[in-house]
Order: structure tokens, then sequence, then C-alpha cells
């Protein structure tokens, strides 16, 4: 089953896109701010996100901007009630692959993310990268400049999750989750290890990366 994020402040809108989706097959997270959208779209990953504008803590262009800086290309598409075309122009500029204006019939939603999930998933696969490093996974190696090191699966993880997030902090329960799922046999101590491997690691190929602890928040990567 296909996954969306749906981004709308409006309970009772939210819950009728949801059913709808649901019952063509599509599942759909709903969040209500660009904060929990973000924190979303890091841990998660999503085949489409379905985006309002106006938001108690801003617009959902905003949230764009954001992703497409950091080299995401997920397929998007802005739901909003400013029909100018100045916002429409604003809206496709930023990075939105689609835009409907409210109101708008639940059967046009729905064939506009339809059309959004039939999309080739064309640039999403550039190497992910953050400062100075970019993370190869199919070879699984991270390569800095001229200097690679080779990372076990799970190390990959947390750094492909740290990466995502794009200096942004990540969970301590979501770097165990990318990691080791839901594996029993993993000690309490495991993260804390792995993370200092990759600190050692990052050091190694002469990144200028940091991996910090954020207490009581998560981790990030700064430079």
């Amino acid at each position: 089953m296909q996954r969306v994020l749906l981004l709308e402040d409006h309970p009772r809108l939210s819950a009728l896109i949801k059913r709808v989706l649901a019952q063509s097959g599509i599942e759909c997270d709903c969040v209500d701010s660009i904060e929990a959208a973000w924190v979303a779209l890091v841990e998660q990953d999503y085949s489409a996100a379905l985006i309002d504008r106006g938001l108690p803590d801003g617009d959902g262009v905003d949230l764009l901007r954001r992703l497409r800086s950091r080299g995401n290309h997920l397929p998007c598409l802005l739901l909003t009630a400013r029909d100018a075309l100045h916002d429409r122009i604003e809206g496709l500029e930023s990075g939105a692959d689609d835009y409907l204006c409210k109101p708008f019939p639940m059967v046009e939603l729905l064939a506009r993310t339809r059309a959004l999930l039939r999309r080739p998933p064309a640039q999403i696969h550039m190497a992910p990268h953050y400062g100075d490093i970019q993370l190869h996974p199919d070879q699984l190696q991270m390569v800095c400049a001229e200097k690679s090191v080779n990372l076990p699966r799970g190390e990959l993880q947390i750094m492909l999750s740290l990466v995502k997030a794009g200096g942004q902090p990540v969970r301590r329960s979501a770097l165990e989750a990318a990691a080791w799922g839901q594996m029993e046999a993993v000690t309490p101590n495991a993260l804390d290890v792995a993370l200092h491997r990759l600190r050692r690691k990052l050091e190694s190929i002469g990144s200028s990366v940091e991996i910090v602890n954020l207490r009581s928040i998560g981790y990030a990567l700064h430079t």
C-alpha cells in the first residue's frame, strides 16, 4: 500500500481526506503543523505529500522550500484557499508538483494524488549528502572528498536518518528503529557504540561534519 503525508490543520477536512484515500487503498498519515510534518518526513518514507498553505505555524510553502533545499524531490501537492495567479505561481516555483484550490471535489483530490503516485521517482535517488559528506547506500560507503569509509548496514541507516534530517534533531528511538528495527537482542547502549564509531569514521575521512547530542531532544549533524 502506498503511503502519503497530509499536512492539514482542519480536523474534519483532514479526516475526510484520510477516509477517501483509504477507500482507494492509499494509506495517509495526518499532521496539523509544519514542524510535525518535518518530523514525520524525517522519520518515515512517503510516496507523496499533500500540503496545506495556511497553517498555525506558517505557510506550507516554507516546508516545501525546506524539502527542496535539502535535495528532497518527494512529489508534493499544495492545498490552499489562495487561488490568485501569483499564489499559484509562487507555490509551483517553490517546488510543488501540483496545486489544488479549496474547496475542491474529493474525486479531483483523489485523481491528482493518484497522478502524483504514478510519477517515476526520478531524482529521489541522488546520493544523500550533508556538508562535505556523501552516502552511497549501494556500496555501504560514506565519502568525503577523495576519502571513503565502509559502513555496516546499521551505521548506514543511522547516517541516512541524520542526513535526511538536514541538521535537525532526530530522536534516539527513531535512530534505533532505523538501525535495528524491532530486534530484541540489541543492547541498551548499542546506539551509543554505533555513534562513537561513526564519529571516529567521520574524523578518519577528514570531514567537518559532527554528530552532536542535543540533550533530551536527540541527535543531529552540524558542520
